[in-house]
């Protein structure tokens, strides 16, 4: 059997090569056809376009994205060439909680306001989503929850639509997969009309798709005042992002919310899962992250002890100072823990890390 792997994926090669006979790793947004025509799978990230030119006359029957996402694979094209397809999702939920609770300390701090009786807006409730609002619960946050998909399937309590986010909230986050059409359509749902319905100047946080939010709408809401404040992960046309969004943002990163090492290892489990239990193949691998540089943290509140496992403004600052390196930033992003790596004590006894 014969893999063609994206090269950034971690963690994967000492399992990958117990599994396949032939594995070779490629940068994932240069997968050509000559590539993978004679292939029997794929492991990929966004960056791949798995699609009728890439994918037509080749041997591959299964492709494994180690990403949430699954927009860049052509579903419709895969059902037709009998090939077979998986995401991860789940895979780095925590790791974007992680990356919303370091974000939300931090501009508690420095804008020096306080977040408890604050009112968050949760837009997508799925395996992320509802990482996030737990987050904000712990924070002691007021939470509304937002997925029109999920009210279908289930009933609408619980759930309060979009218009009344629009009016209540003083945190809106997106947590939703990029639809370009249908009845749920999320292809940019924060517009114009979007940006002239809020009623309180939120902080807009994006860590979902780029073209999720309007890049111009919502550079327009923050020159009126309809946006406080924007934390933006995500981008549209990446890695060609707005120069002029990212300077205006409280934190511009790389698209690497999601990028802990703990969910990195995760997506890359659950691609080889997915691999062995298409191929029929015992799944006879571990994989772990390696352990953080520094895990004990003698921290003095909760904002000291989240900044000190992982701090946002690095990843900001360095894409501020060089927004022309965004692959480079994301694709070579640096290990990062999440909570459960470290050993936390804080020097007031009374403090727990929620």
């Amino acid at each position: 059997m014969k893999v063609i792997v994206d090269n950034k994926i971690p963690f994967i090669r000492e399992a990958i090569e117990r599994i396949a006979d032939e594995v070779v790793y490629l940068p994932g947004a240069s997968f050509t056809p000559q590539d993978v025509k004679d292939a029997d799978a794929l492991i990929i990230r966004t960056r791949t376009r798995c699609d009728r030119t890439l994918l037509e006359g080749s041997r591959v029957r299964f492709i494994a994205t180690a990403t949430i996402g699954f927009d860049h694979i052509d579903a419709d094209y895969c059902q037709k060439a009998g090939i077979s397809w998986s995401n991860a999702p789940g895979c780095n939920a925590a790791s974007v909680a992680q990356y919303l609770q370091a974000a939300l300390l931090l501009y508690q701090r420095d804008r020096k306001l306080s977040l408890k009786g604050m009112t968050l807006g949760v837009i997508g409730v799925g395996n992320v989503g509802s990482k996030v609002a737990e987050t904000g619960r712990e924070l002691g946050m007021n939470v509304l929850l937002n997925d029109p998909p999920r009210a279908c399937r289930e009933g609408n309590e619980g759930f309060v639509p979009l218009s009344r986010l629009a009016e209540s909230c003083d945190v809106l986050t997106f947590h939703v997969p990029l639809s370009r059409e249908g009845a749920h359509k999320t292809f940019h749902m924060a517009d114009e009309a979007f940006f002239r319905s809020l009623k309180r100047k939120p902080l807009l946080i994006n860590t979902s798709r780029g073209e999720v939010v309007k890049t111009d709408a919502l550079l327009h809401a923050l020159d009126k005042g309809e946006v406080a404040d924007a934390i933006i992960d995500v981008w549209e046309n990446e890695p060609d992002i707005s120069h002029t969004l990212l300077y205006k943002a409280f934190l511009g990163t790389p698209h690497i919310a999601g990028y802990s090492a703990d969910g990195k290892a995760n997506a890359t489990r659950m691609s080889l899962d997915a691999l062995c239990r298409h191929f029929g193949i015992r799944a006879d691998y571990r994989i772990l992250p390696p352990s953080p540089e520094h895990p004990h943290i003698q921290a003095e509140d909760l904002t000291d002890a989240v900044l000190q496992m992982y701090d946002p403004r690095r990843d900001s600052q360095a894409l501020k100072d060089h927004p022309e390196r965004f692959e480079q930033l994301r694709g070579d992003y640096p290990l990062r823990r999440e909570k459960e790596a470290f050993h936390i004590s804080f020097s007031n006894p009374a403090i727990t890390c929620g």
